[in-house]
């Protein structure tokens, strides 16, 4: 027979309080996410005020100390380019229209002023005209009919923002309804109609297609137009390969004149809709500002990142003469407002913190570049600061640090390691620095292969794997060695 019998027993357990909740998703905000998390609060908590209204007033404007962010790449002002863009538009010809051509900028001229205008007006950045805007706007002082003008406008709202025609005209006949009686013909002859007006190259279904509508136009006295249209349209892959003898027989030519080709070719625009396209501007907001003060480097909040928050002294006074049971929304508005003012707070104290332990530590990369990285890890800040691995990588991410060398994520800063020969460890960062100045200053004619870029790391005491020069060398878009290869 069982006997019950009583017995205590001691245990841990974490209550996660709404407090430490909101801690934690502060933390990991973006200080522009914050903002928008507090104007939040600001709407619904009476109890809680900006010292600064007039930030907040700020609607279309960037935030104070905000920076232009391009959210695909490092934010690193430093920052460059190895891989040909060119080359990786014709290797990826027809299928990804043209990523790395220069684009050539537009820019919005301010109109002109009498000198009796009132000089106190604000500046307004004009509106760009969009691209389908730009082509309605030539459509309509065209003399073909109207039913081939509608034909063109339906052509018009099938661009991408690249101004390539996706879709396919059979498909699109087939989705039309019966009974306008659009056969393919018209369409093709509507693309034609298309692919006349402006910027050239407008309408193209391919790359192909787009730098040959762009070889069409100019005139026929360019000189290497002939060579350069026989290329696009027959042999952009050996192009795109660089495979500059087979070009060579086929052209039945010599080095000069191919690298004159090859120049008219990659002069052209594979986007040519690309700069009528306006996508939202982002910014970012340097959460850390980093200087070198009496010889050492220091991290300091940046006060344009920091909202300054205070509790609202009138419903205060009132909660504190009056103290009865109708103010208790009041009043738990009031810990609520205090609550998030010691949160946020504590979100850049922590910031802080881990920032500065940083750049102790990447104090030669401060002081050299990407080369004198040093390898780091998440663990190592957390076991120096007393903080869970989980905390610092939330401070980390989408968190800012302003440099003399530019703007980087916080993340930016920790890297794998790689081993040395006297058995250091040298940053996967620094590796791949070195990798893109060996590639900047190689012989153009005798590009260095994978395992070349090895041998010469190893020279220099660092054991880095053919495989893993490979690795790096694509995850800088560096092309491989027969790619960067030039006449």
């Amino acid at each position: 027979m069982m006997k019950h019998s009583l017995q205590l027993r001691l245990s841990q357990h974490l209550t996660l309080t709404p407090q430490l909740q909101q801690s934690i998703r502060l933390l990991q905000l973006s200080t522009l996410e914050l903002d928008q998390e507090i104007e939040k609060f600001l709407q619904d908590n009476p109890l809680l005020e900006r010292e600064d209204d007039a930030r907040a007033e700020g609607i279309d404007a960037p935030p104070a100390g905000a920076v232009d962010y391009a959210p695909s790449a490092p934010v690193s002002s430093s920052s460059t380019e190895t891989a040909s863009d060119t080359d990786g538009d014709m290797r990826n010809a027809g299928s990804d229209s043209a990523a790395g051509y220069e684009e050539e900028s537009r820019y919005a001229s301010a109109p002109n002023r009498d000198d009796n205008d009132e000089a106190q007006y604000p500046q307004v950045a004009a509106e760009t005209e969009s691209l389908r805007e730009h082509l309605l706007a030539q459509l309509s002082v065209t003399n073909i009919g109207v039913r081939e003008q509608r034909l063109v406008e339906l052509l018009i709202d099938s661009l991408d923002e690249n101004g390539y025609l996706q879709q396919d005209l059979e498909e699109l006949a087939g989705i039309l309804p019966p009974e306008l009686e659009v056969g393919i013909d018209e369409l093709h002859l509507a693309l034609t109609y298309l692919q006349h007006l402006e910027p050239a190259g407008i309408g193209a279904r391919n790359l192909g297609e787009c730098l040959r509508l762009q070889l069409d136009a100019l005139p026929e006295t360019t000189r290497y137009r002939a060579h350069a249209l026989n290329i696009v349209v027959h042999h952009l892959d050996a192009l795109a390969a660089r495979d500059y003898n087979k070009l060579k027989k086929l052209l039945h030519c010599e080095d000069e004149v191919l690298r004159g080709v090859k120049n008219l070719i990659t002069g052209l625009n594979p986007r040519p809709g690309a700069s009528y396209f306006s996508g939202d501007t982002r910014y970012i907001i340097p959460d850390v500002i980093v200087k070198k003060t009496k010889g050492e480097w220091v991290a300091a909040l940046n006060p344009d990142a920091m909202p300054r928050l205070r509790i609202n002294q009138m419903y205060a006074n009132i909660l504190q003469r009056n103290r009865d049971s109708g103010h208790q929304q009041l009043a738990s508005q009031l810990q609520e407002a205090r609550w998030l003012i010691k949160n946020v707070q504590q979100r850049f104290d922590t910031i802080l913190r881990v920032s500065q332990a940083i750049v102790e530590r990447q104090r030669h990369f401060l002081e050299h570049g990407e080369v004198a990285m040093r390898p780091l890890v998440l663990r190592e800040i957390a076991d120096t600061l007393t903080l869970h691995e989980s905390t610092v990588s939330r401070v980390t991410t989408q968190k800012f640090m302003s440099t003399p060398r530019g703007i980087f994520e916080l993340k930016y800063f920790f890297g794998s390691h790689v081993t040395t020969h006297t058995g250091g460890a040298a940053s996967s960062t620094a590796i791949r620095a070195l990798i893109k100045q060996l590639v900047s200053s190689e012989n153009a004619k005798k590009p260095l292969s994978d395992s070349q870029i090895s041998e010469i790391l190893s020279q220099q005491g660092m054991v880095v794997a053919r495989r893993t020069v490979a690795k790096y060398r694509e995850s800088m878009r560096i092309l491989p060695v027969n790619l960067r290869k030039s006449i």
